[in-house]
């Protein structure tokens, strides 16, 4: 069952395509098929840069364990971060 729910926010920072490292200015997150990973649903994300076309793009598609243990270590890694650089 595909929800089409789709969270899409602005984004600061910086993705390695075919053609090298470009700026990244809007990532998208939705729970869906998937299109190459062996899954019947995964978390999608596609960090990308509109504003360059379409092969300004880096997509990742990872099941939901995979997810929950990507988002528990950004957290924790932000928060072992010193104060002042986060």
């Amino acid at each position: 069952m595909c929800t089409y729910l789709t969270e899409t926010l602005d984004v600061e920072g910086s993705g390695k395509g075919a053609a090298g490292w470009f700026a990244l200015s809007q990532a998208t997150v939705y729970f869906d098929h998937p299109q190459h990973a062996p899954a019947e649903h995964t978390l999608n994300i596609d960090f990308l840069n509109p504003g360059q076309g379409p092969s300004a793009r880096v997509a990742v598609e990872l099941t939901a364990a995979s997810a929950r243990a990507l988002a528990a270590a950004i957290e924790a890694a932000l928060a072992a971060a010193p104060p002042g650089l986060v």
